[in-house]
């Protein structure tokens, strides 16, 4: 598996926005670095994973927050591949 993947996926595990512990969201990160290996534009991908955590934990998070990981995903993104 790609090393930007992997480093993407532990980056979403260890963002924890509701301080479950890091193990918790396993599917959310590989749904939510999914979508950054399809998409580039950080405000659609703050979207994405807004609804991603909605449609688990039914609790909205701030857009901000989203935006924050968002964009450190791209820039990681950026960084190295990250085809799946």
């Amino acid at each position: 598996m790609d090393s930007a993947y992997v480093r993407m996926v532990q980056a979403v595990k260890e963002w924890d926005p509701f301080k479950f512990g890091p193990e918790f969201y396993e599917t959310e990160a590989s749904d939510v670095v999914q979508i950054v290996s399809e998409f580039d534009d950080a405000d659609y991908i703050a979207t994405k994973i807004q609804h991603i955590y909605f449609m688990s934990f039914e609790e909205v998070i701030a857009i901000e927050k989203c935006r924050g990981i968002a964009k450190k995903l791209v820039e990681m993104k950026g960084s190295g591949s990250c085809e799946i």
